[in-house]
Parts: C-alpha cells; structure tokens; sequence
C-alpha cells in the first residue's frame, strides 16, 4: 500500500501524462508489451520516477482503470439525470455499454489484465475489488435515488441489480471481442430485457 499511497502524491499534470501514457501503450502494444521504459519515455518522466511512484506495472495499471472507471461514471450520472423514465434508464445503460465495446475496447481489456494479476497478486485482487466495490454503490445509489422519484421500481436490492447487471455488460464485451464479427444484437435485445425485469416491477 506503501506504493499506492505514494503515487496519490504525485502532481495532477505528471500523473495524468503517465496514465494517459500507459492507456495509449496498452491500446497499441497490450499490456504485455507496455514496459515502464516505454510509458516512461512517452509520458516524458525518468522511468525510475514510474517505479517510485506506483512500484509495479499492474498498480499503474490500477490507476488508468481507476481514472477512466471514475470519468465513465460522471458521464453515467449526467446522462441518468436527464433519464424520466425506467425506458430511458434502460436506454442509457445499453447505450453505454455499446459505446464501450464500439469505441473503447481498451478499457475491458484491461481489465481482463488486472483480474489475472490479481489472481497472482492479493494486493491489485484486492484493489480491483474496491474498485468494483465502489463502482457498484455508487450506481446502486442512483437506481436508489431513481426509485424514489418514482422512476424505477426495483425487483430486488439496488446492489445486487447493479452487480447482476455489470456480470451481464462484463459478459457482451468478452464475447464482443473474442469474436468481433459475431453481431451481438440480438443477446442485447434480450439482456435489455431482463434488465427491464430487473428495473420495473410491475
């Protein structure tokens, strides 16, 4: 935790050309192939000041799904605000979803990466669990705050529907990008469907 809480010191303009640097080495070369030498000559930083500030390659792997996982949800929330009904809810959330797999598959691919270092490192399990954790309350808040304004009304408990449903969005993209020509439409349909289910009980 040591490197963790050493990397939070880091200044805002330093941090964000690192991250941005290791997000776009990841889209090109995978995260296999993104060393710290190229993250660090891209970014603009000694490479030792990579190694001081996040200590490994996959705890900097954290911050870059940290940070993106924290924009999609300002832009979650903006979009769920103007949503009036349990339809346009449910239209945000696929659209969401579809945005992700269309334009920026780089963000469950690494994903994909930090859950198999965890299963050889508890510290980034247990970091990427806290990561989901609070990815998860914060959405369950929203359909909470949607159900009291008579928006949606929940079949089940906030959290376990949000977590149902990332399983679900989890689940299209792996099978997206294994199999980028398979047309996924109609699984969609059908998830749009039980998550309708899930969101308005009628």
């Amino acid at each position: 935790m040591e490197a963790a809480t050493k990397e939070r010191q880091l200044s805002g303009e330093k941090a964000q050309r690192i991250v941005d640097a290791m997000r776009d080495s990841v889209a090109r070369r995978g995260a296999a192939g993104s060393t710290f030498e190229h993250v660090a000559r891209e970014a603009g930083v000694s490479r030792g000041l990579l190694h001081y500030y996040f200590g490994t390659k996959e705890r900097l792997l954290v911050e870059v799904v940290r940070r993106d996982t924290e924009l999609r949800i300002a832009r979650l929330d903006e979009t769920l605000a103007e949503a009036k009904t349990a339809d346009a809810v449910l239209d945000v959330l696929v659209s969401s979803l579809t945005d992700m797999i269309d334009n920026d598959p780089g963000y469950f691919l690494l994903l994909y990466e930090l859950f198999s270092a965890g299963r050889r490192n508890p510290d980034i399990q247990h970091e990427v669990g806290q990561l989901f954790e609070a990815t998860r309350s914060h959405v369950a808040k929203v359909f909470r705050a949607k159900e009291d304004e008579g928006i949606l009304s929940l079949r089940f408990d906030a959290e376990a529907v949000v977590a149902y449903l990332l399983a679900v969005a989890d689940g299209f993209a792996l099978q997206s990008l294994s199999d980028p020509s398979r047309d996924i439409t109609p699984a969609l349909n059908a998830g749009a469907a039980s998550a309708r289910y899930l969101l308005v009980s009628d």
